[in-house]
């Protein structure tokens, strides 16, 4: 992305209250919704004593650890800290853009989901989808970190749940 694409974006957004509010609140409800769907899957997956409910927890959890430790170690800085403008999103982290984390957890959950119900799966991805273009939208993510956030949600699930 441009610096020119950036500001122009973020610009026509943060002009806007009520687009800066829908960036900001669907951020805001698509991260947290996630973080109580996972759970609330493992739960039902442990009621109905599902014999994958451990590989339900460590696939996504080791993909999380390493994900992380590869944004600690490559550190790649977020669109705000290249052009020095501000994101619609409030974020003060210092580098750790690449791959999105949020959109690379909205992916190997909606992934999980999918091995036992396809079409909550494909819903959570749909979700991921727009998360994704929010995140970018919302000025704390570059296009890239977002697809490769999502692609390696999406190849981690797949490998993991193959290996397991």
């Amino acid at each position: 992305m441009k610096q020119e694409t950036y500001r122009n974006m973020t610009e026509r957004i943060r002009q806007s209250k009520s687009l800066c509010s829908i960036i900001i609140w669907t951020d805001r409800i698509l991260t947290r919704v996630t973080y109580l769907v996972y759970p609330a899957f493992l739960a039902a997956l442990f009621m109905r004593k599902e014999p994958g409910l451990l590989q339900a927890l460590l696939v996504p959890g080791i993909s999380f650890v390493l994900l992380s430790l590869f944004r600690r170690i490559y550190n790649a800085p977020r669109p705000y800290e290249v052009f020095g403008l501000p994101s619609v999103i409030s974020k003060e982290t210092k580098g750790k853009s690449f791959p999105s984390r949020h959109v690379f957890s909205i992916f190997i959950i909606a992934i999980t989901i999918y091995y036992y119900n396809p079409p909550f799966g494909l819903a959570v991805s749909a979700a991921g989808t727009l998360l994704a273009v929010v995140r970018v939208l919302g000025g704390v993510h570059f296009t890239k970190d977002v697809i490769t956030g999502a692609a390696v949600g999406i190849v981690c699930g797949l490998i993991g749940y193959s290996i397991f």
